[in-house]
């Protein structure tokens, strides 16, 4: 969603034709989507893009397509975790918050 060109995903048009084709496998069960949005000075700069993710998981699941279960919405890190939780995330990735920066290998 951020359009960034080091991180891969799918554009929100991609997602819904992708998830009415992964209904063709019956023994795969989507249960959320995940982002990660551009750093930023301010964790405000992340709300829109957390707003836009949860809007497209209702799009996905008002489309009632089978094998698609829209309750998890991984978005969030530990710099803007408490933006992404008032936005509607389930999951939140805050392992600098609790074990500090990642060690930096040559």
């Amino acid at each position: 969603m951020s359009k960034e060109p080091s991180k891969h995903g799918f554009s929100p048009d991609e997602l819904v034709e992708a998830a009415h084709e992964l209904a063709n496998f019956k023994n795969l069960q989507v249960r959320g989507l995940m982002t990660v949005p551009p750093l930023a000075a301010s964790a405000e700069h992340s709300r829109s893009y957390f707003r836009d993710l949860k809007r497209l998981a209702a799009q996905l699941e008002s489309e009632k397509i089978p094998g698609i279960a829209m309750t998890e919405l991984s978005m969030g890190m530990s710099g803007d975790f408490e933006c992404a939780i008032e936005e509607g995330a389930t999951m939140v990735r805050i392992g600098s918050a609790l074990f500090g920066p990642r060690a930096e290998y040559d």
